[in-house]
């Protein structure tokens, strides 16, 4: 299994080790290659809303040197791992947010990578609101089409994991290890049913409302979206 891990710190902290063990436990699984993106080193420049990549293929992108390569990590993924501190109320690091900014020409009404649809992706958070912070990572990617999405947020209440004790720090690891368990043996199953609803939604406006001479409607007729659903 070819597993693409997204650090959304640079910083090799609490998240960075949850995430370890969390793919030392995969390895236990089964072979596993893993690819790993750290940010903002891997993508340094933030997305500056320019919307080319709406209208365009997304090599058009001022930072297309950064996004190509990941976005090759991706397809050629079969899973995918994001992990990320909750900063702030509610909130993925800026790191994590501009990964996903650049990709957002991923999302169902644009264009759709068909291979997405067979991946399952996993998101690690942690910190005191990590739970909401996995929130708007589930929201990007079910609007990938990306076929199952776990996640586990970890509330630590610390910076620092020694200062955890014992009991808590084993706690964690055997949550840890239990979802990566889960999560290696999750099948390919039917599409979401919102991925299902988005992409009857996107045929129907981009037939009616954006026309045949935009960049959508000629991805999507290319890629025979409108004679048959990707799944």
């Amino acid at each position: 299994m070819n597993i693409t891990v997204f650090h959304g710190s640079p910083r090799k902290g609490n998240t960075y080790r949850a995430t370890k063990i969390f793919m030392d436990e995969l390895q236990k699984c089964g072979e596993i290659q893993y690819t790993e993106f750290f940010f903002p080193e891997a993508l340094p420049e933030f997305c500056t809303g320019c919307q080319l990549c709406f209208s365009n293929s997304f090599e058009v992108c001022p930072h297309s040197q950064y996004v190509s390569p990941i976005l090759k990590a991706i397809i050629c993924a079969d899973a995918l791992i994001f992990a990320t501190p909750h900063f702030g109320a509610c909130s993925m690091t800026a790191g994590m947010k501009t990964l996903l900014d650049h990709l957002d020409f991923l999302t169902m009404n644009i264009a759709p990578r068909a291979e997405l649809f067979s991946k399952k992706a996993f998101i690690i958070t942690t910190g005191s609101g990590s739970t909401v912070a996995a929130k708007p990572i589930k929201s990007y990617l079910r609007n990938w089409g990306i076929n199952r999405v776990r996640s586990l947020g970890l509330r630590m209440f610390t910076d620092k994991w020694n200062k955890m004790s014992s009991t808590k720090q084993h706690k964690i690891e055997n949550r840890l290890q239990r979802a990566a368990y889960h999560f290696y043996n999750t099948p390919k199953r039917s599409p979401y049913i919102s991925t299902i609803f988005m992409y009857h939604m996107a045929k129907y406006v981009l037939k009616k409302y954006v026309g045949k001479d935009a960049y959508p409607y000629k991805y999507w007729e290319k890629k025979g979206y409108f004679k048959k659903g990707p799944f």
